[in-house]
C-alpha cells in the first residue's frame, strides 16, 4: 500500500470526473465522498470502487449530469425520482432533504427510485449525526444472495444503515444483509486471507471460508442465517413500493449495469422532543456498558459501531489514504 495525501486525491478524482462529463462543483463533491470513504477505512467502497465508478459512466448507467427530481409529497413524506444520477450524490441530497423534512415536521422520510450505487452507505449515517440527528437509510441491490433455503441468488445484500448523534463519538452502523459484504470477500481474497468465520457455500454446497469459492458460488451466508434473508426482502418491498421503483429482481445482475435501484432516507430530529442533555447521557451510558464488558481477546476491546471508523479517520488524515499502487496507477490511467 502507498499513502497517498487527502487533498491530493480529491484532486485527482475531481480532474477525472471533470472529463467524464461532470460540472467542475458536482465532480469535487462526489471526488469528496470516494477520498472521505477510504479515509475512514472502508477501502472496499472508496477509491478502489472509482474505476468500476467511472466505467458505469462511460456505458451510460451513471448520467453525471442528472439531479434528484421530487415526484409527491405527504407532510413529512415524499417520493423522488434519481434521474440515474451518481448515486453518492443522490444519496447525500436526499439525506439533507430529510433532515430539512425532520426540523419542520420531527422527522423526515423520502423513498428514491432509479438511481445508482450510493458507494458506501454508512456515509450517510455519518452525514445525519455529524448534522444533530438520527439518520436511518437502507437501498436495494442487484440480485446476489439467495434467500434461506435457496441455492439461487434471488434477493440483494440491502445495505442498512444507522447513525445515532453523540458529542463524544457518533454511534454508527452499516451493514450489508450477507454475512459478509462483496467488498469484504473481495478484500479478504486479494490479501490471501481465509474469512474469520464461514461466510457462504461452495459450488457443492459446503461451508467455507475461502472467499474465492464463495465469488464462484454466488452463495455467501446472510446475516443472521434466515432473518437476514428476511430482513433483506422486506427491506427491499418497503424500497421499491414506496419508491414505486425497482425491486431487486427487476435491477441488473451485471455489476457494471447494477442501476435504478430504490432507496428509503428517514431522519428523525432528537430536538424536537426535548431532553437532549439526558439523551445524551443515556447514549454516553450505553457506550460505557459496552465498553466494561470483558472482551474474548484481550488485544481486541469491545468496540460500539463507528468507533473503529472514528480512529482510522484520524490515522488515515494524518498519514495519507491507503491505495494499492497498482490501483492508483490504473486510476491515473484514466
Amino acid at each position: 500500500m502507498m499513502r497517498i495525501p487527502f487533498a491530493d486525491t480529491i484532486q485527482t478524482l475531481t480532474s477525472i470526473l471533470i472529463r467524464n462529463g461532470f460540472a467542475p462543483e458536482r465532480a469535487a463533491a462526489c471526488a469528496l465522498l470516494f477520498a472521505e470513504t477510504t479515509r475512514d477505512g472502508v477501502l472496499t467502497h472508496g477509491v478502489a470502487r472509482f474505476p468500476r465508478f467511472v466505467a458505469t459512466i462511460r456505458n451510460g448507467s451513471v448520467d453525471p449530469a442528472a439531479e434528484p427530481v421530487r415526484l409527491t409529497g405527504f407532510g413529512a413524506l415524499e417520493r423522488w425520482d434519481g434521474s440515474k444520477g451518481p448515486g453518492n450524490l443522490n444519496a447525500t441530497a436526499m439525506m439533507n432533504r430529510v433532515i430539512e423534512l425532520s426540523r419542520a415536521h420531527g422527522v423526515g422520510c423520502v423513498a428514491l427510485r432509479n438511481t445508482n450505487h450510493w458507494m458506501r452507505g454508512g456515509t450517510y449515517g455519518w452525514q445525519a449525526a455529524g448534522a444533530g440527528f438520527i439518520g436511518i437509510c437502507w437501498t436495494n441491490t442487484m440480485p446476489n444472495l439467495p434467500p434461506w433455503g435457496g441455492v439461487e441468488r434471488a434477493i440483494g445484500n440491502n445495505p442498512l444503515v444507522m447513525g445515532v448523534p453523540r458529542k463524544s463519538g457518533a454511534v454508527v452502523l452499516d451493514m450489508a444483509m450477507s454475512q459478509f459484504s462483496y467488498g469484504a470477500i473481495e478484500k479478504y481474497r486479494r490479501n490471501g486471507e481465509l474469512l474469520p468465520v464461514d461466510g457462504g457455500f461452495d459450488i457443492a454446497g459446503n461451508l467455507t471460508r475461502n472467499p474465492a469459492e464463495i465469488e464462484e458460488s454466488w452463495r455467501p451466508l446472510p446475516a443472521g442465517l434466515w432473518k437476514g434473508s428476511g430482513l433483506s426482502i422486506v427491506l427491499d418491498v418497503m424500497a421499491a413500493t414506496l419508491s414505486l421503483g425497482n425491486a431487486t429482481h427487476a435491477i441488473s445482475r451485471d455489476f457494471l449495469h447494477e442501476t435504478s435501484l430504490s432507496q428509503m432516507f428517514i431522519a428523525i430530529n432528537p430536538a424536537a422532543l426535548g431532553g437532549t442533555e439526558e439523551a445524551e447521557r443515556i447514549a454516553d451510558e450505553v457506550v460505557a456498558s459496552v465498553h466494561a464488558c470483558a472482551p474474548a481477546d484481550a488485544a481486541k476491546p469491545v468496540r460500539y459501531p463507528g468507533e473503529e471508523t472514528l480512529r482510522k479517520r484520524e490515522e488515515n488524515a494524518r498519514l495519507g489514504l491507503p491505495v494499492d499502487e497498482s490501483l492508483w496507477q490504473e486510476i491515473l490511467a484514466l
